[in-house]
C-alpha cells in the first residue's frame, strides 16, 4: 500500500499505511504522522477513517492495514484506533506486510469485542 509510503516516522522508524473502503467503493488512504510529543501523533488507521469521514463518507466496508511483522506477528491496530473504527461498525479488517505477501482477515468484533458504542451513551441519557 502506497500510503506506508508517505509515513512520517522519523521516531519510531515504523511506517504503517491504512485504506478504508467505504460501501461506494471510493478508498481514503492513510499513513502514520508521529510528533516529538507522543501522544499527539496519528495512526494511518485513524487518518483514513479521518480522511473519509471530512469527506462525508460514514459507511465502510473494510479497512485495511500494512505495517511490518513484529515477531512473526501482524500489526493490529491499536486501541484508539479500533475504538474509532467501532464508532462506525464492525467492518473486515485485513492486515498484511508490506510486500503483500502474507495477509490476515481479522474483524473489529475480534480485536475489540466489548466496544463502547452509540448504544452505551444511550443508556446513559
Amino acid at each position: 500500500m502506497a500510503a506506508r509510503e508517505y509515513s512520517y516516522s522519523p521516531y519510531s522508524k515504523f511506517k504503517v499505511g491504512a485504506g478504508v473502503l467505504c460501501t461506494d467503493g471510493i478508498i481514503f488512504t492513510g499513513c502514520n504522522v508521529e510528533n516529538a510529543s507522543y501522544p499527539v501523533g496519528t495512526c494511518a488507521e485513524r487518518t483514513a477513517i479521518v480522511k473519509a469521514v471530512s469527506e462525508g463518507k460514514r459507511k465502510f466496508k473494510v479497512l485495511a492495514v500494512v505495517a511490518n511483522k513484529v515477531n512473526n506477528i501482524f500489526t493490529t491496530p491499536c486501541g484508539f484506533c479500533r475504538q474509532a473504527i467501532a464508532e462506525f461498525g464492525d467492518v473486515p479488517i485485513y492486515l498484511a506486510d508490506p510486500l503483500m505477501k502474507d495477509v490476515l482477515k481479522t474483524s473489529l468484533s475480534s480485536l475489540l469485542p466489548c466496544a463502547f458504542g452509540l448504544g452505551n451513551v444511550e443508556t446513559l441519557q
